[in-house]
């Protein structure tokens, strides 16, 4: 295995822990009341809401991240990303209370900050000229963790106990940590991967699709990260209401979210045959419609309405993480990158109290699909604002597009 694949490999597990453990809570919450319900409370929106911080600090803290990589670099930071992370899920599980609880994701989601900024922007030196299928590998793990999340916390809990839901990945993050202390720091040129020279593009176009995207970047953030927290509970309203069907719950979700990741991988190749705009507006035209049936829709019809909009959600994903890679130059990635995704996480830290709220002032989701769905709007039209130049493709074009306009 190169050192470029074996670098892709970790980073794309780090990817899937990230994600996975930013969900553990979601399904957690649904066992912590029936097995903890004297010490963490019986409803389901203030024990969701505990997470609250720790998006808030993931979100925050990603800010710095590129920032600090430039002076102790990106190996020490996924090195602490790895174990820092899977050290606050094992503190989480043996939380003696919530405010213990809170207090541990807390700790997870500052570790957990350091991996979007840093190793989205590893991944987009590793995957050289085939950066779109790099990206959507990238992403299907991310949404495996994502999908894994669910029906791994939902299996565990019911067999072991909510706390073991924690521990048992920590211990693994902690694990897969230690084999990246034994790989040398990543470098692409003394690894080999093939790169054209990074183009110059007109500041204006690139102002353009800077503000684009962290107008996404807030509004899908919120999105993503609502959608991922409360696909469990919508399941269990709609498809499996008594208690003891946790483990299906779990199940339930999974099949949703699993879509999402054979979608990125397929976004992932078009994005290197086609401009992002020729992709980007299918995924977000089926988004709207698809949140709004939610919002009424009972029984096994959820499940592939809900499939169909996680494609769009995470499809989407990749998309956002391959616009910073076509339009920004590698030296400026990380910290594009940690501004993109502090944007973003900070949209995204809104979803907890959000659902929360709505869910304990209705009595159900529907009212948290509406919401989502007017969120769902704007990246919408920011999909059609966003450039279509074919130029993306073929980087030497560039050069016309920059060149100054001949004296008449």
């Amino acid at each position: 295995m190169s050192p470029a694949t074996r670098q892709i490999c970790l980073i794309n597990a780090a990817h899937l822990f990230t994600h996975y453990g930013l969900l553990i809570l979601a399904t957690a919450v649904l066992a912590m009341v029936q097995q903890d319900g004297e010490v963490f409370g019986t409803a389901y929106g203030p024990i969701l809401a505990l997470g609250t911080a720790m998006f808030v600090v993931y979100g925050i803290g990603a800010l710095p991240m590129g920032w600090i990589a430039s002076k102790v670099g990106r190996k020490a930071m996924m090195i602490a990303c790895f174990l820092g992370a899977g050290a606050g899920m094992v503190a989480a599980g043996f939380a003696s209370g919530p405010f213990g609880l809170a207090a541990a994701l807390v700790v997870m989601g500052g570790f957990l900050a350091i991996y979007h900024p840093i190793g989205t922007a590893i991944i987009a030196e590793a995957g050289g000229d085939r950066v779109g299928r790099a990206m959507g590998i990238n992403g299907v793990f991310g949404n495996i963790g994502v999908a894994l999340a669910p029906v791994v916390t939902a299996f565990v809990s019911a067999q072991m106990g909510w706390r073991y839901a924690f521990i048992l990945p920590g211990l693994v993050c902690i694990c897969v940590g230690l084999i990246y202390l034994r790989e040398p720091a990543f470098d692409a040129k003394k690894a080999g991967v093939q790169t054209r020279p990074f183009p110059v593009i007109p500041r204006h176009v690139v102002r353009h699709a800077v503000i684009s995207l962290l107008t996404i970047g807030a509004v899908s953030g919120l999105v993503f990260n609502a959608f991922t927290l409360l696909l469990p509970k919508l399941m269990q309203e709609r498809l499996a209401g008594n208690p003891d069907l946790l483990p299906v719950v779990g199940l339930l979700a999974f099949l949703a979210t699993i879509c999402g990741g054979v979608t990125q991988y397929t976004v992932g190749r078009m994005i290197d045959r086609k401009t992002l705009k020729s992709v980007f507006m299918p995924l977000s035209i089926v988004l709207v419609p698809g949140l709004l049936a939610l919002s009424f829709l009972d029984g096994w019809a959820v499940l592939p309405v809900s499939a169909l909009v996680a494609s769009a959600i995470f499809g989407q994903v990749t998309v956002n993480e391959t616009m910073t890679a076509r339009y920004i130059a590698p030296e400026m990635r990380a910290k594009i990158y940690s501004i993109r995704f502090t944007v973003g996480f900070l949209g995204a830290a809104l979803a907890s109290p959000i659902v929360g709220f709505l869910h304990e002032a209705t009595g159900n989701l529907a009212a948290a699909m509406v919401v989502l769905s007017g969120f769902g709007m704007v990246t919408l039209v920011c999909a059609f604002w966003f450039p279509n130049r074919k130029e993306e493709l073929k980087p030497e074009l560039w050069r016309a597009a920059t060149a100054p306009a001949p004296a008449e």
